[in-house]
């Protein structure tokens, strides 16, 4: 579930405009800080805004090397009190 947020483009879904991340968003701008800080953010916002009452995310770190970012999400899972870690790795 966490991937198919952090994938979907906002607007993509007719009944929920607003679901998704928005980083695809920022595919053509140029690796930076700026750009790794404005992922993370977009990130835990959409993660809490759409699966909070599902996990809580404990951390979102982003590092950028070349033309690549790496996302880890390390979140609990509510029901079963289960800390998991996803990594998803896009190319800008």
């Amino acid at each position: 579930m966490i991937e198919q947020i952090l994938f979907t483009t906002m607007g993509e879904r007719v009944n929920r405009p607003t679901f998704g991340s928005g980083i695809n968003q920022l595919i053509f701008a140029p690796l930076s800080d700026d750009l790794v800080n404005a992922v993370q953010t977009l990130v835990n916002g959409s993660l809490q805004q759409w699966l909070g009452d599902l996990i809580k995310v404990q951390s979102v770190v982003v590092t950028g090397q070349d033309s690549t970012l790496q996302i880890v999400v390390t979140y609990i899972v509510k029901q079963t009190q289960q800390q998991q870690v996803a990594t998803v790795t896009e190319e800008f």
